[in-house]
């Protein structure tokens, strides 16, 4: 079977093995659309595993964020001495409990099991059930007829790009994929409260701080465009993924740190200031 998946041995054929497994369940309960509920679930087991190291990573994030006005005033205080600057800077995170590189751990473990999944179900909703068969473990779980690689009438293999001029409803699967993304991507925002500036170099400051704002709302509505633009033209079945993956992250996220830079959006609609 050549694949992009060969590209990743140690996690893709164990995830092949799993899928397959969780298709066989749902088929033999007669749930309908099993592979497509088998992305799901095996996202939402993926998602279990990594739990811990995210909840871990979205903690490490906050407290950074919430660090960022204190240690604005340090580098503020200590411009013109480095060294004062990093003790202080050091001596703020241990004050505060908060290792900086706590958060790029978790990230790593993550990157290979996300992408490794990603490929993985690129290639499972395009290829036969004779393909697939040549790679399963054991001859107890194979594929005794070809699988239906249809979601609720959309075929998971073919993208909404394909698919528009026939079906144009489809125009659908990248609009949430991008609305999804957008809400976790607000979440992850903090905004800590505003210390007036009382001093001509407050408009400095002022300027910079326009700039990161500027730099973070770019990003916040960037990514998730980003992400719609590819869902496009990407399978279904791995739209059906990401959406599942971003909606246990909004939940997620929420648990550990509320609405987040969401609250603001939440206030203008409630009629709040």
């Amino acid at each position: 079977m050549h694949s992009p998946i060969s590209n990743f041995l140690l996690l893709s054929y164990p995830l092949i093995n799993v899928i397959v497994i969780i298709y066989q369940i749902l088929y033999f309960l007669h749930i309908p659309y099993a592979l497509g509920f088998s992305i799901i679930v095996l996202t939402v087991i993926i998602r279990l595993v990594l739990y811990p190291f995210v909840t871990s990573q979205l903690k490490a994030t906050k407290k950074m964020q919430e660090l960022n006005p204190h240690l604005s005033r340090l580098k503020e205080k200590h411009k013109n001495d480095a060294k004062m600057l990093q003790q202080e800077t050091m001596k703020l995170y241990k004050e505060f409990g908060v290792n900086p590189l706590s958060g790029c751990l978790p990230v790593i473990i993550q990157l290979p099991l996300i992408w490794a999944l990603y490929s993985v179900l690129g290639d499972v909703v395009k290829y036969s059930s004779a393909e697939i068969n040549k790679i399963l473990y054991s001859d107890f779980y194979k594929l005794s007829k070809p699988w239906d690689t249809n979601f609720f009438g959309l075929p998971l293999a073919q993208s909404p790009s394909h698919l528009y001029s026939a079906v144009p409803l489809v125009l659908m699967v990248p609009v949430l994929t991008g609305f999804f993304q957008l809400i976790q991507s607000k979440m992850i925002i903090f905004t800590p409260a505003k210390t007036p500036d009382k001093n001509d170099k407050g408009k400095e400051k002022k300027k910079e701080e326009d700039f990161a704002t500027s730099f973070q709302t770019q990003s916040t509505y960037i990514f998730p465009i980003m992400i719609a633009f590819f869902s496009w033209g990407f399978p279904i079945g791995l739209s059906l993924y990401w959406n599942t993956y971003t909606i246990f992250g909004i939940i997620q996220q929420y648990k550990i740190s509320g609405l987040g830079g969401l609250k603001e959006w939440m206030d203008k609609i409630n009629g709040r200031k």
